[in-house]
């Protein structure tokens, strides 16, 4: 029986970039890293509410993650476009959150928006991510 998902892959373009955005911007946690034997650097963090689900910043474009040139390619250039990784972060105040990322340099598609299920609006990760910062109705 499956009890839970514990990793999600994020594709990133750069994992060390990666890293500044998810740990020192969002404000994650390190979970793992490690580098493996073959060179490959297993990065993992956690959303701070979430310490139990790893997301992995997986480097896409490099040799070592086992893909052909052809799916290295396509996976960078859906990430040069910044179309990969949709997803919510939650967040109990969307329009603070919003103020507080973008004075730390963060890039926003679009400004907080009251939508039929809260306030949204749409925050990218520099790597090729983009993700709705949401503020439920419930929250």
């Amino acid at each position: 029986m499956v009890t839970r998902l514990s990793h999600t892959s994020l594709f990133v373009t750069d994992q060390q970039k990666a890293y500044e955005f998810y740990v020192n911007k969002l404000g994650f946690k390190v979970h793992t890293d490690a580098t493996m034997q073959n060179g490959f650097r297993w990065l993992t963090v956690t959303a701070p509410d979430e310490p139990q689900h790893e997301i992995v910043l997986f480097p896409a474009t490099e040799n070592i993650n086992g893909f052909d040139d052809e799916t290295r390619n396509a996976l960078k250039l859906l990430l040069d476009k910044g179309v990969m990784g949709a997803g919510v972060l939650l967040t109990p105040d969307c329009k603070a959150t919003y103020e507080e990322l973008k004075a730390k340099g963060v890039y926003f598609k679009s400004e907080p928006k009251e939508q039929f299920y809260g306030t949204e609006c749409i925050i990218t990760d520099g790597c090729g991510n983009w993700f709705s910062l949401t503020q439920p109705k419930e929250m």
